[in-house]
């Protein structure tokens, strides 16, 4: 084709046509104004175009296409509706793409100018002119003609040739390179100004799409395609601002008499990226919103971001390293809070473009940062009142410590590693594996006498700070140690054996070593007992207060060290393996120390009391109800909170260290919450200070606590910091307290209950009414989701499909090992030898939703999710042949009752979404919806009507046009159903279909009505029961032209009925019948065998009705009627087991009166059963 030869320098002369022409001259031609505009491009194509000599002759394809990807992005918003004209502008660019688009592997990556493009060069106008454009779609490689071997003279001949090109071409090169440069300065002036300016002002004003009556230009494609679909409507959702409260209303403040919906996304990480469980949690919450919205209750859906206090400033110091070489402290805390701010504003917001892919209905104008000034002075006021009020107050305690993060983490972040014996296992510092999960026996020598006490141990090291041996009261073996004393080994400490309860008696000899700065239980030992704590580690895992040789020595160094010195002094006794869970620090997989240190903790009792009792009361449910003694357990046995983070990144705490500079004052300590104090200035906290001991303000010295607040804090008063609380504004008055939080139940105590708590103490209000916990997603075979697994899904590549080189490929860009790396590649082997294929986002959506039974697991499976992109398709094929039949003359009136059959199921669809949604069912929403499209609309009544649209006789067109009706109310109800879970595809079809009331008619299906059960009144349980037996009678015929492979011919059936009702019935519905058993013809017969001719297989449809499919002449008798001898003995076999079991003596005594009529049924259908085939083979 002639556009081969066409460059980027040709096309940004396209574009300046784009901008510069317009097309009024042409009003008064006979030649429709459109026709004339292309052949104007034609002869402006081939005059100047062709010959027009490009300085990027070489490159001309990579130029176009970053041309083409900038028109891309300006394209993005562009859905195509009726009212659009396309312009010379658009007939000059869609030529210039022609070139990209000869190539599959280019166009792919245009989705938007693709979808632009198809609807350019489908124009009526279009292709009167140039006709229909084929594209390439499969490349062939070309395969060179072989040639006789060449001479050693002719090699040496080309090789000089070779030589004097190469300096040319070198010389040429850096004559063009100049040019190029040059040039190049300003194409991408020309370029920029265009795209910039005129072109995106041509496309933002041209293209409006907010008109009320919206229908598509082009035509359905062939069959669906996800990226088709899924290019354009998120933008011009956003666009029209049909995902705001605000939407259609005057006021927020306006009471609306439909309700309000609120609902908080619980923010993701800002340094996260989208898997699974965001998935989930995001096609869930989106469901419910979109179902709100289009009840018409006043629907917010508010999105945020977490700061992710220890993820980022990791990610951030990596990067330090990485790029410069650098930790944070050779910047300094403020510089090194600019870098992650930096970072945040680069790379934060990669979340929201995934959940904007998803099609998360949120409305991004309210968007809130946990750092954001707003949400951040709500953390400082939080904070301060509750430690004015001494809710907050400051302790020394055991914390998750975590060496090389040198900070506090939660217990979230705390990963349990359970182990089966004796592992090696990486440690951060530790050039060598550590060994784990063996159990270390040794002894303590009791004081005064022979005697010794064994203990046994996990961590040998944590011995060097024992200071007590524990004991069971009641065990017998100890009693005479009572008072006694043990003698440590390495040094003069005296550890005393004490009795208490928490020790098992019959584990190992019943004696433990308690180690109170280092054990979580035996914290609690030394605080019952008085013991001395010895803190032997720093903060970096470094052994202190111990003595020499352990003394400086690293952790697991000095487990080594320790194991070896009790050998040599005779104390040492076993050591076997032992099955334990080793914690391990999810972020810098370093091993998790229980370490003493002073933090701010947030006392819990009343407050869980409260958020328990609103739940006892009923004030506040939880959705389903078996989490209801997960809450309890917590609640009711609350541990105060640490809120304490020694990291740089995030709310830095607002207290205060007090110095008193007067003799009068004694100094304080640091756990002494007395000489701290908190404050919303260093002034405010100066003078709260001064007052506490009673000086003046310049006697007083602050130095404010470097630590940070755990990320929890900030995250449990999202849902009223992000309204402007503590200051009183609309939102805060409208939205607060919310509606529903909806996230999975893993954070059930770490978020949920926390937001709960302080939701009741800062505001005195429930932060929401209700709290539904979904399933946590698990792979194909129930394993939880793991790296190492290699089944880690990103749902991205379930949506546009990834092949297994692919899945390989981000193996290599983890944090694994090179065997886990070898292990998962076996796993995504197994599972995805294929790849993944591209199912689309709604399919995704429709998958997780189909999955979310209210329970503690999903176990996902991929090819499930492509099931439901064919779903998807054959929506595509029911609207495609809907339009098809409708006509373009068709006109929406009021419907017949002529196909109550659909109707009353599409009531029943009605009634099953609406109940879903309520309860939360959403596998009975995504069946209900399921069944209706596929197995009630799609196979039965469109295969029932097609002969209905087929005839041409009046009777028949009078037929059709109710069947019309039915079928575009079945359709747009059906689609509006469906809308909430796949909101793409629905939008697509429904903008294509025509309108009832065009002037009323809302813009988009994401605000149109539900479907609601009121409005429908068609359902008939008369009618159900009808079809249902005309269906097993369907299923009957169909099953029988199976057996005996009847795949293309048609027989006739005869149906013989038991009465005369049932004649009527299998009359009323012999068309039907027919039709979807793709019979010959239909006989309904009634009495005897007589009336049957012979030759037919038969089979039972009911107890009503037989089914004899003619099979003369079609079949080999003889194969057949063995098989149906060797059926008839087997009836018989099951026919004497039931009688023998019946005929025993004790049966009318011992067997329930319903188990008894149940086999007397059971006897009643054998025989009848019984007789088919016997009748059959006579």
């Amino acid at each position: 084709m002639m556009f081969e030869a066409f460059c980027p320098s040709q096309l940004l002369v396209c574009l300046t046509i784009y901008c510069s022409n317009s097309p009024h001259g042409y009003s008064n031609r006979r030649i429709p104004l459109s026709t004339l505009l292309i052949r104007r491009f034609v002869y402006f194509y081939k005059s100047v175009c062709l010959p027009f000599s490009s300085f990027l002759q070489h490159s001309s394809k990579a130029e176009l296409l970053r041309v083409l990807k900038v028109l891309d992005q300006v394209l993005e918003p562009r859905t195509f509706l009726v009212g659009e004209s396309l312009s010379l502008a658009d007939m000059a660019v869609a030529m210039a793409a022609l070139l990209p688009f000869k190539y599959p592997t280019d166009r792919k990556t245009l989705v938007n100018v693709s979808r632009w493009f198809d609807t350019c060069v489908n124009q009526p106008q279009f292709l009167k002119v140039l006709g229909k454009i084929s594209l390439c779609e499969k490349m062939v490689p070309v395969t060179p003609k072989s040639s006789p071997p060449k001479t050693e003279a002719q090699l040496k001949k080309e090789a000089k040739k070779r030589e004097k090109m190469e300096k040319f071409q070198q010389k040429k090169e850096m004559e063009e390179k100049k040019k190029k440069k040059q040039m190049q300065s300003q194409t991408e002036l020309f370029v920029f100004l265009i795209l910039s300016d005129a072109f995106f002002s041509y496309v933002s004003n041209l293209i409006c799409l907010s008109l009320a009556h919206a229908d598509v230009l082009s035509s359905l494609p062939d069959s669906y395609s996800p990226q088709y679909v899924e290019a354009a409507w998120y933008s011009w959702w956003e666009k029209q601002g049909f995902f705001k409260p605000e939407y259609g209303r005057k006021s927020l403040s306006e009471p609306n008499p439909r309700g309000i919906f609120m609902m908080c996304i619980p923010p993701p990480n800002v340094t996260g990226s989208l898997h699974l469980g965001h998935a989930l949690t995001n096609a869930i919450q989106d469901c419910l919103t979109r179902w709100h919205r289009m009840r018409g209750e006043t629907t917010l859906w508010n999105p945020g971001c977490d700061h992710a206090g220890i993820a980022t400033q990791v990610v951030v110091e990596k990067k330090l390293m990485r790029e410069r070489g650098m930790s944070r402290h050779d910047l300094g805390r403020e510089n090194f809070i600019q870098e992650v701010w930096t970072w945040k504003n680069e790379k934060g917001d990669r979340i929201y473009h995934q959940l904007k892919k998803l099609g998360s209905s949120l409305d991004w104008d309210r968007a809130c940062f946990t750092m954001d000034p707003k949400l951040s002075y709500a953390v400082q006021e939080a904070f301060i009142r509750m430690h004015d009020e001494g809710v907050i107050y400051r302790s020394k305690r055991l914390v998750n410590w975590s060496c090389t993060l040198n900070s506090a983490i939660s217990d979230i972040e705390v990963d349990k590693k359970e182990l089966t014996g004796r592992t090696l296992l990486p440690v951060p510092g530790y050039k060598e594996k550590v060994e784990f999960g063996v159990l270390v026996s040794f002894s303590y020598k009791i004081e005064g006498s022979d005697e010794e006490v064994v203990v046994a141990t996990t961590r040998i090291e944590t011995m060097l700070g024992d200071t007590a041996v524990a004991v069971h009261p009641d065990d017998p073996r100890y009693q005479h140690l009572k008072g006694k004393v043990a003698l440590h080994p390495f040094c003069d400490r005296k550890l005393p054996v004490v009795f208490d309860d928490f020790v098992d008696m019959n584990f190992g000899t019943g004696a433990v070593k308690i180690t109170p700065a280092h054990d979580h239980n035996d914290y609690e030992v030394g605080e019952r007992h008085k013991l001395p704590f010895v803190n032997i580690l720093d903060e970096n895992g470094f052994l202190i207060n111990v003595p020499p040789p352990f003394l400086g020595m690293k952790r697991f160094e000095a487990r080594k060290a320790v194991l070896q010195a009790l050998k040599d002094r005779g104390q040492f006794k076993e050591v076997k393996d032992n099955p334990m869970v080793v914690p391990v620090c999810s972020r810098s997989k370093d091993i998790v120390e229980p370490l003493l240190k002073p933090q701010w903790y947030v006392d819990c009792r009343d407050m869980g009391k409260q958020a328990a009792d609103s739940v006892r009361s009923g004030e506040l449910k939880i959705i389903p109800d078996h989490h209801l003694k997960t809450w309890f357990n917590w609640m009711d046995n609350i541990r105060d909170w640490c809120i304490s983070r020694q990291l740089w990144w995030g709310h830095r705490i607002p207290a205060y260290f007090i110095t008193v500079n007067d003799p009068s004052v004694k100094p304080g300590e640091d756990v002494d919450g007395h000489y701290w104090v908190s404050g919303r200035s260093e002034e405010e906290a100066r003078e709260k200070a001064a007052k506490r001991f009673n000086v003046t303000a310049d006697k007083i010295s602050l130095r404010q606590d470097e630590d940070v607040l755990d990320t929890w804090f900030s995250s449990g008063i999202f849902p009223f910091s992000i309204f402007g609380w503590p200051n009183e504004c609309e939102d805060l008055n409208v939205f607060y307290p919310g509606t529903l939080l909806e996230t999975g139940h893993d954070i059930l105590f770490f978020w949920v209950a926390r937001m709960v708590m302080m939701g009741l103490k800062l505001t005195g209000k429930l932060p929401f009414k209700e709290v539904y916990l979904h399933a946590v997603v698990r792979d194909a075979h129930g394993r939880k989701m793991s790296k190492s697994l290699g089944n880690v899904i990103d749902p991205l590549d379930v949506i546009t499909g990834i092949s297994l080189e692919g899945l390989h490929a981000q193996l290599k860009d983890s944090n694994l090992d090179p065997v886990e790396i070898e292990k998962a590649k076996e796993g995504q082997k197994s599972d995805y030898p294929s790849g993944i294929p591209e199912c689309g986002t709604d399919a995704l959506r429709f998958a997780l939703c189909a999955y979310t039974s209210q329970g503690r697991d999903i176990n996902l499976d991929v090819n499930r999710i492509l099931g439901y992109r064919h779903f998807c398709n054959k929506l595509w094929n029911a609207v495609k042949f809907a339009m098809r039949t409708l006509g373009e003359s068709f006109l929406c009136g009021s419907e017949s009752v002529a196909d109550r059959w659909i109707l009353s199921r599409l009531c029943a669809a009605v009634a099953l979404c609406g109940n879903g949604f309520q309860a939360y069912d959403f596998p009975a929403i995504t069946t209900a919806i399921y069944n209706f499209w596929l197995y009630e609309l799609c196979d039965v009544y469109l295969e029932s009507v097609k002969p209905v649209f087929s005839r041409t006789d009046a009777e028949a067109q009078k037929q059709a046009e109710v069947c019309r009706q039915t079928l575009y109310t079945c359709l747009e109800v059906g689609l509006r159903l469906l809308s909430p879970i796949m909101p793409f595809v629905t939008e697509e079809l429904f903008q294509r279909l025509p309108r009832r009331q065009p002037q009323d008619s809302p813009p988009s299906i994401c605000v149109t009505s539900y479907p609601e059960s009121s409005e429908f009144c068609w359902h008939s349980e008369e009618i159900d029961r009808e079809m249902e037996f005309v269906m097993t009678v369907v299923r009957t015929i169909r099953s029988l032209r199976a057996d005996y492979n009847l795949t293309k011919t048609r027989a006739d059936c005869y149906l013989q009925c038991i009465d005369s009702a049932t004649v009527s019935l299998v009359e009323k519905y012999s068309l039907q019948i027919q039709t979807l058993s793709y019979s010959q013809a239909i006989h309904p017969v009634i009495g005897g065998d007589g009336t049957i001719p012979v030759g037919c297989a038969v089979a039972i449809a009911s107890d009503k009705c037989s089914v004899h499919l003619m099979l003369k002449g079609l079949i080999d008798l003889d194969k057949e009627v063995a098989k149906l001898t060797t059926k008839q003995g087997d009836l018989e076999k099951q026919m004497e087991k039931l009688e023998e079991k019946m005929k025993k003596s004790d049966y009318r005594e011992k067997v329930p009166a319903k188990v008894q009529d149940l086999d007397a049924e059971k006897v009643r259908r054998e025989e009848t059963s019984n007789s088919v085939p016997f009748n059959a083979i006579q």
